[in-house]
């Protein structure tokens, strides 16, 4: 299994998939409402992106994270485009996501055939709906953790 995949379906654990996208939306909305401008700008670890760059990728991720699972969805045997998330990031100026609501009555109306739809991702090869929902999952929990380190500092 691919490192990256496996960290992330770590962090996500046993948890429920829905249920863990609905709440860590929701603390990460929290942490952000703390964070006044100065704070915005700090980062969790030297070198590391600051809270301002880890809200706009989240805010990136839930666009192409969205548009990647209605493409499985309509598509058979899609495949996904990758993104460098990096060459993404320069532009991140400003930040706004209000997209998980939608995105997460998507996933709630999931049925089992719905996840386990293939689709190939660009980098790490076959894989399946149910797995792009369960890394979005993962990938939460682990930017919420940078934030909350930064709202502790």
């Amino acid at each position: 299994m691919n490192p990256y995949v496996e960290r992330m379906l770590g962090l996500l654990g046993d948890r429920p998939v829905a249920e863990s996208l609905g709440h860590t939306a929701k603390r990460i909305e929290a942490i952000a409402g703390t964070l006044d401008a100065g704070r915005m700008e700090r980062t969790y670890a030297p070198g590391k992106w600051t809270a301002r760059q880890i809200l706009a990728h989240l805010a990136d991720c839930e666009l192409a994270v969205g548009f990647r699972l209605r493409q499985a969805l309509a598509e058979e045997n899609h495949a996904a485009q990758a993104f460098d998330q990096d060459r993404w990031a320069t532009r991140y100026a400003a930040l706004d996501g209000a997209l998980r609501p939608w995105n997460l009555a998507l996933i709630r109306s999931l049925s089992p055939q719905d996840l386990a739809r293939p689709y190939v991702h660009g980098e790490r090869g076959p894989e399946s709906v149910g797995l792009i929902v369960k890394m979005l999952a993962g990938h939460d929990l682990n930017h919420l953790a940078q934030l909350e380190k930064i709202a502790a500092a």
